[in-house]
């Protein structure tokens, strides 16, 4: 991860929320030394502290160091297919000591947005890692192999509290997952492996007596195997973490790699960083990232939507209705949406009768439609899409993501269920809208996108 720390001072970003669950053993903001090296805020107050972090979710994420000031999320938040970001909040062995744009309210203002943030921490690297230490008053993870690598396990227990404290101040309570970092290192050099493979057992230990998800970030072919080989060929020896996430640039944006089979932390326990670093530019803002799909939890889950009670609304196709051929079930469509636009008063009885059609006409016309008793595709579209023209990507669920499903099947660009889950088929039909209309091919739902919608086209 942290090769991209060299370049703009706007970068990924990140820092996590909790519940106000119990609090964790150190919820003290760092002291001394380390408290004037991090630069980490005051403790944060318990308003400030929301649901935890990632949470429940399938879709997009990046990440870099510096967390980006709050223009370039807003910029990323509208434009970019991204809705995770990760920035790292502690460790001293981390290039980006320093965060400027970082503080409790910055976590508070992308959590309220609607960001999952991914906090990371970069301490004691292994002892074969020839980067590190990265400064005079940094560390590596001790290798002497004396009492079973105690101090390595010291170190590890250290750590989570140090992360666990930089965490809290941040506003990122219990049950957030927080990430350790540990570089690629020569896996074959055995006590480099053993000393890290015990620090990160202590370390997990210890960040779950804290309260935390336990996450670990490191290459497929290094720190990922390691872990994997000891959960296959010791287990019960080591505490491995909860999640992990894949360094292994691909370029497939997925969750596996060949360094480790399938079945390890399945389901719910996988994400890839599958590109290193580049620039990307969205709303006009250009930030240097690591591109990373993410499948946690139980992947991004649907929200009850609450409309039209005991009617069915989604449909793969939305045939035109004329007053000689209209099918029942689309036609009790027609009738719920145009008593939620006002225009209709009538039974939802599946009937293309003449209060149908003139409620039909009404609402035509109100949208600047030439009123006419066929109810079109473009009508379809336009109706279906109605409503606030919220920002909407992979991995969003809410009433929009509904709305969206059913306008661009409605539209032709897709045939699938209206799940109001922003998937994989969502995206990809919202990319043959986008590319139909010549205009940005994101695969977000933007404002302009629900404008070309909502006029039907």
């Amino acid at each position: 991860m942290p090769r991209h720390l060299s370049t703009s001072a706007a970068r990924s970003l990140l820092a996590a929320l909790a519940l106000t669950v119990a609090a964790p053993l150190v919820a003290l903001a760092p002291t001394g030394a380390h408290a004037e090296r991090s630069a980490a805020p005051r403790l944060a107050s318990q308003q400030q502290i929301a649901m935890a972090t990632p949470g429940d979710f399938t879709g997009h994420g990046f990440d870099q160091c510096l967390a980006p000031s709050q223009s370039a999320m807003d910029a990323w938040w509208k434009k970019s297919p991204f809705t995770a970001v990760g920035i790292y909040i502690s460790g001293d062995s981390r290039a980006c000591r320093s965060q400027p744009n970082l503080s409790a309210t910055w976590v508070a203002t992308q959590v309220a947005r609607g960001w999952r943030l991914l906090p990371i921490a970069l301490g004691p690297q292994a002892s074969c890692q020839p980067r590190f230490p990265r400064y005079q008053d940094d560390f590596k993870i001790s290798n002497k192999a004396a009492g079973g690598y105690s101090t390595a396990a010291a170190q590890g227990v250290a750590e989570a509290d140090k992360n666990a404290a930089d965490a809290v101040a941040y506003g990122i309570g219990p049950g957030a997952t927080i990430w350790y970092d540990l570089e690629g290192f020569d896996l074959t050099n055995t006590a480099c492996r053993e000393s890290a493979l015990v620090f990160v057992s202590s370390w997990v230990t210890r960040i779950k007596q804290q309260g935390y998800v336990a996450g670990f970030y490191s290459s497929a072919s290094s720190g990922i195997k390691m872990l994997d080989d000891a959960r296959t060929q010791r287990p019960g020896q080591f505490a491995l973490p909860d999640r992990i996430w894949i360094a292994r640039w691909d370029g497939n944006a997925d969750t596996s790699t060949t360094y480790i089979p399938e079945e390890g932390w399945r389901p719910g326990g996988r994400m890839k960083q599958y590109r290193g670093g580049h620039n990307e530019t969205w709303g006009g803002v250009t930030i240097n990232i690591d591109s990373n799909f993410i499948d946690l939890g139980a992947g991004s889950q649907p929200v009850p939507e609450g409309r039209c009670p005991g009617t069915r609304l989604g449909f793969w196709k939305y045939p035109t209705l004329t007053p000689g051929a209209a099918k029942v079930a689309r036609v009790k469509v027609l009738q719920c949406l145009l008593i939620e636009q006002g225009t209709y008063a009538g039974a939802v009885n599946g009937s293309y009768d003449a209060a149908t059609i003139a409620a039909a006409r009404a609402w035509q016309a109100a949208r600047k439609f030439t009123p006419t008793d066929t109810f079109a595709k473009r009508h379809w579209v336009a109706l279906l899409s109605a409503g606030a023209r919220t920002t909407v990507k992979r991995g969003s669920s809410d009433e929009s993501v509904h709305r969206l499903q059913r306008a661009l099947n409605a539209a032709g660009a897709g045939r699938f269920r209206a799940t109001g889950v922003f998937d994989a088929k969502t995206e990809a039909a919202l990319r043959a809208y986008q590319k139909r209309l010549r205009i940005t091919v994101s695969g977000v739902a933007t404002p302009q996108t629900w404008n070309k919608l909502q006029r039907g086209l």
